[in-house]
């Protein structure tokens, strides 16, 4: 294995127990193998092609990570067939399954949880010095909150370690309207708001659709970040922060990780037929959507890495320059070319996240 790198991540979003549970990935192989074990598969779109697994996560001097659990719900007519569970109480067991694996890989040593600002400190001075044999860090998130089936189940959420939830997904939610759908938050949505907020979890403002967007930045008055959005100006759709949504977001004090997904990155996408090399995208085109952000800002300090890596799409979708994660350590050279500064730089890589969740942690009970 080769020795970390000099700069440390924050990858503020990845879906590892989805691959783990879902896409039945042992993340303990290495590349080759988890590639090797899926050839001539074609149940999902990037069987053969990950990325992620925590060989590469301690190549690329990931030290923490933000893992999601993720299972959405949707009513039968909802246009979402075949993507979602048929009952949220199904959404929240597949959940728990993924908790499940999650503390299984800390038990094992190859994660630990960190859920406070003394958990977070200790584990940062932790891997400084010994980065080889310390639990790569995971922050508990949960992407889409159709799987709350009350606020007792958020709340025994909270105690298990979860500390940030994004309400919905893709397409209406039980709480919140998500990407490629219309609505508001409803009643449901703003007494979830309001017991996050209590409870001091993080909202995660990516894939609400514009009304609900809104609607949720002016019913919750606790921490917002994004973890895996780019910029609607560079390339159109919903899925991606408008300007004026990205100037709120830097009000309130956010901090946007910017995602790797090929279709997210150009207008000129076209699923089944384009290629990373074809549209010649590369991790130069990531940094476009970072300094869009940074410029709009006036600073780097709110934006960040939520690559998103292996969340159902692999190699064959991301930047044409990454074959794993541990690629993420070529950003530092193309930010300097840029002309970023290296406080800037350690800010991108992972200073900007610290920063946010010292500021959040900071007087809470948790």
């Amino acid at each position: 294995m080769k020795q970390p790198t000099q700069h440390f991540f924050f990858d503020a979003h990845l879906d590892l127990s989805m691959n783990a549970m879902e896409w039945n990935r042992d993340l303990r192989w290495s590349i080759s193998e988890i590639r090797a074990s899926e050839e001539g598969m074609t149940d999902k779109p990037d069987r053969g092609n990950g990325m992620v697994n925590f060989e590469s996560l301690r190549e690329g001097n990931v030290g923490i990570v933000v893992g999601t659990q993720i299972a959405r719900y949707a009513k039968r007519n909802s246009g979402f067939p075949g993507k979602s569970w048929n009952s949220p109480a199904q959404a929240w067991a597949q959940t728990q399954g993924q908790l499940a694996w999650y503390r299984t890989m800390a038990a094992e040593g190859h994660i630990r949880f960190i859920t406070n600002k003394t958990t977070l400190n200790s584990h940062l001075a932790e891997w400084e010095l010994n980065p080889i044999n310390t639990p790569i860090g995971l922050i508990q998130s949960l992407e889409g909150a159709d799987s709350i089936l009350s606020l007792q189940h958020l709340e025994k959420a909270f105690e298990g370690g979860l500390r940030a939830i994004g309400p919905a997904h893709y397409g209406p939610g039980v709480y919140a309207y998500g990407t490629d759908s219309e609505g508001g938050i409803g009643q449901k949505g703003k007494e979830l708001l309001k017991e996050m907020e209590r409870l001091g979890i993080i909202l995660d403002a990516t894939h609400l659709c514009d009304q609900s967007f809104w609607e949720a930045m002016d019913h919750f008055n606790g921490a917002v970040w994004a973890s895996h959005s780019n910029c609607r100006s560079l390339v159109p759709h919903n899925r991606q922060f408008s300007d004026d949504q990205i100037k709120v977001l830097i009000e309130r004090g956010a901090v946007i990780g910017s995602v790797f997904d090929t279709w997210m990155l150009t207008p000129h996408w076209k699923r089944g037929i384009s290629t990373p090399v074809s549209e010649n995208i590369t991790l130069e085109i990531v940094i476009n959507h970072i300094d869009h952000i940074c410029q709009l800002a006036g600073n780097s300090l709110h934006v960040g890495i939520g690559s998103d890596l292996d969340g159902a799409f692999g190699k064959e979708q991301s930047p044409a320059d990454m074959d794993t994660i541990s690629d993420l350590q070529k950003l530092p050279l193309l930010l300097q070319n840029r002309g970023y500064s290296e406080q800037d730089i350690t800010g991108i890589c992972s200073g900007n996240w610290l920063r946010f969740l010292r500021n959040h942690w900071d007087g809470l009970a948790v």
